[in-house]
């Protein structure tokens, strides 16, 4: 078979073309599967008419994908079938062999490498671009979609995918992760997004304040010393109990006992509120709600038995969202002090995590904070000199108050490398 001049050019020009819209369906596959849809809606709902579009298209993305391909699969197979008469025409029998060798390499490279790689770094762009082709071949390729849609149907009744769409905390960590990575937001805005994932898992039994630690007063005290507890303590609310702390009655707020004339001459039963009580698993999301609902800050924690187990405020909820929040009247309490290298006083009302975070060790502990830690590998009541080792850690009770550790001293000693580890093993058992 031998083509004219004319129809040689014809064929070349066609498989020209037909490997430009392979480019094209290639490259808008890759493009529609990797594109920020959260950066499109912002452009479409910014009046982008294109990315509106290309939004659109991607809400359905089964009748998308599905031209995308055909058309793919035509254009390919036209490419195919062209070159396969063009080197027949010039080789004979042996063209066909030659015709699949070029053909296969032309549209690897040309028709499917080389765009997908470039819409992989533009696929907004190329989204947008593609879009109003993409919806002319959608109308025109309807029948074929519409029967392709059955199939999938009749497939899905032998195939049922699994109901598991949605993205768990640690994928969304991950991609917190990853987003920090690529410089979209910041250490700070990174945080708090962290923040806010792992804030639905918090109880408020590791938040609270301990009761050992509370401010209070019984609903006998005189104004004097409800005055003095003001004074000394700094708050603007305090827990008012009728027997003892697990009595817990109400609490006080300092706009309430001071009036535009001084200390007030009602009795404290008719001037505090009604106090919240949460148990201690109650999950500090909900707590959040609760304490906006009843326009309060501060909520009495119960243990199992009913006693009075700490407080939790909402300046406590708040920080675990935004971290510490200090003000004029606090001591900024310094939680991990290096006395010398590698020696630190910690302050042992320090969260576990943060204390495992900071040494870089694992610990596991029904204790939300460091005193309780230290108190269970002393099986004991600490008292100031104990000490214990833990990993490379060794752990000196330096304070204490009421039976519970206020600052411990941490020695870190380095942990050998694997080799040096090695090496110490074969001293070891050479001498033994």
């Amino acid at each position: 078979m031998n083509l004219s001049e004319g129809q040689v050019v014809s064929y070349i020009l066609g498989m020209l073309v037909c490997v430009l819209f392979s480019a094209f369906f290639s490259a808008t596959e890759t493009a529609f599967s990797t594109f920020n849809r959260t950066r499109l809606k912002t452009m479409a709902e910014d009046g982008n008419k294109r990315a509106k579009l290309a939004v659109k298209l991607a809400s359905d993305y089964d009748r998308l994908i599905s031209t995308i391909l055909i058309g793919n699969n035509i254009v390919n197979i036209a490419v195919a079938s062209l070159g396969t008469v063009l080197f027949v025409s010039f080789y004979g029998d042996i063209g066909a062999t030659i015709s699949t060798i070029v053909i296969t390499a032309v549209v690897l490279i040309f028709g499917e490498i080389s765009p997908k790689s470039i819409a992989k770094d533009f696929p907004e762009k190329f989204s947008m671009f593609a879009a109003p082709l993409i919806q002319l071949l959608i109308w025109i390729l309807l029948p074929l979609n519409f029967l392709f849609s059955m199939w999938k149907k009749f497939l899905s009744i032998f195939f049922k995918p699994k109901n598991d769409d949605k993205m768990s905390q640690a994928e969304l960590l991950m991609l917190v992760e990853e987003v920090q990575e690529g410089g979209s937001i910041d250490t700070n805005e990174g945080n708090l997004l962290r923040n806010a994932i792992e804030f639905t898992d918090l109880k408020a039994e590791e938040i609270l304040t301990h009761r050992v630690d509370l401010e209070a007063l019984p609903i006998t005290a005189t104004k004097k010393e409800v005055a003095s507890l003001f004074a000394t303590s700094k708050f603007s609310r305090l827990l008012v109990y009728k027997e003892d702390i697990d009595d817990i009655v109400g609490v006080l707020h300092l706009k309430d006992f001071y009036t535009v004339d001084g200390i007030t001459d009602k009795p404290l039963e008719k001037i505090i509120t009604p106090p919240i009580f949460i148990h201690k698993t109650e999950k500090i999301s909900n707590l959040l709600k609760l304490l906006q609902s009843n326009k309060s800050h501060i909520a009495v924690v119960l243990d199992e038995y009913g006693g009075t187990l700490g407080i939790v405020t909402m300046e406590d909820i708040l920080e675990e969202l935004v971290g510490e929040i200090w003000d004029e009247h606090d001591d900024v309490a310094e939680q991990f002090r290096e006395l010398e290298p590698n020696r630190f006083l910690v302050d042992c009302d320090v969260s576990m995590d943060d204390f495992c975070k900071f040494f870089d060790i694992e610990a596991e502990s029904d204790s939300s904070t460091v005193n309780g830690w230290i108190a269970e590998k002393l099986e004991k009541i600490p008292v100031k000199g104990d000490s214990f080792e833990y990993e490379n850690l060794k752990v000196s009770v330096s304070d204490t108050d009421a039976h519970r550790v206020k600052f411990a001293v941490v020695e870190k000693s380095e942990q050998p490398e694997p080799e040096e580890e090695g090496r110490i093993h074969k001293i070891l058992n050479a001498i033994d």
